[in-house]
């Protein structure tokens, strides 16, 4: 999505506490900061969007003359060496010699009600999200939706349409050919948490769920899907968090009046 050309221009501070504020980023604990992560020095008259701060949308934004990338997957992770050396010197290197800075959230574009990647996945799967996967957080990250009664291979043809990718299902029900069949039972109560949160697999079992919806997939997770009688979808861990990204982009573009383009960098995980 690309708005009209403007000649206006906000501060990266604008930019950055509008969405902080939106998405109540000062709400969650994270694995990595959320909001202004590279400070390009320059007022935004331009904005990319994408879903990792990988070089490939460096490059993308730098040819589209923008002055901020937002993402969903930005730097700094816990655990990972402090030093801008080596790829990500590389890649912050660039975003400064450029003047872009660079605005990432995590959590908080996952849980968001309205923009979320869960709330976009679920209005594409035609889902109704009813409440949290885990009841006692106040910002969910994982959600239950409800559906019309479907069959597995019904799923699988609306997730495929919605994302442009079929998914890797697990049925609940082992079968020795389990590679071309798949269940009768019918789907209608569904865990969902994108990315990579395979293992919130158990939560949606204990939530009655008859599906839990995801990106990734461990090995362990068909073994868990079939003893506890629950359907998994793996959808790709890019594929289920382009939606957030790009609903909060048309949100900036449409408070500040800004061009906002959404890049997708194709990454079949």
């Amino acid at each position: 999505m690309t708005s009209a050309s403007s000649n206006k221009s906000i501060s990266t501070q604008a930019l950055t506490q509008f969405c902080d504020d939106y998405l109540s980023a000062s709400a969650f604990k994270d694995y990595a900061p959320n909001g202004l992560q590279v400070d390009g020095g320059r007022p935004i008259q331009r904005i990319v969007t994408g879903v990792t701060a990988c070089e490939a949308l460096i490059d993308a934004a730098i040819a589209d003359n923008a002055d901020v990338i937002m993402v969903h997957h930005g730097y700094f992770w816990k655990g990972e060496p402090a030093p801008l050396t080596g790829m990500k010197g590389q890649r912050v290197r660039k975003l400064m010699q450029h003047g872009i800075s660079m605005i990432g959230y995590h959590l908080p574009l996952d849980a968001h009600p309205v923009v979320g990647n869960n709330a976009m996945l679920a209005e594409m799967l035609d889902l109704t999200v009813t409440g949290a996967l885990y009841p006692n957080e106040s910002h969910p990250v994982g959600n239950i939706a409800t559906c019309t009664p479907q069959s597995a291979d019904a799923l699988i043809a609306k997730i495929s349409q919605a994302l442009g990718r079929t998914p890797l299902h697990i049925s609940a029900e082992y079968h020795e050919d389990a590679r071309t069949k798949t269940s009768d039972r019918l789907i209608e109560r569904v865990g969902i948490c994108t990315g990579g949160a395979q293992d919130m697999i158990e939560q949606a079992a204990i939530m009655g769920c008859d599906a839990f919806i995801s990106g990734e997939i461990s090995e362990r997770t068909t073994h868990i899907a079939r003893e506890l009688g629950i359907d998994y979808f793996a959808c790709g861990h890019h594929a289920t968090e382009r939606g957030g990204i790009q609903a909060l982009g048309e949100i900036v573009a449409s408070e500040f009046g800004l061009p906002v383009t959404f890049i997708d960098i194709h990454n079949p995980a």
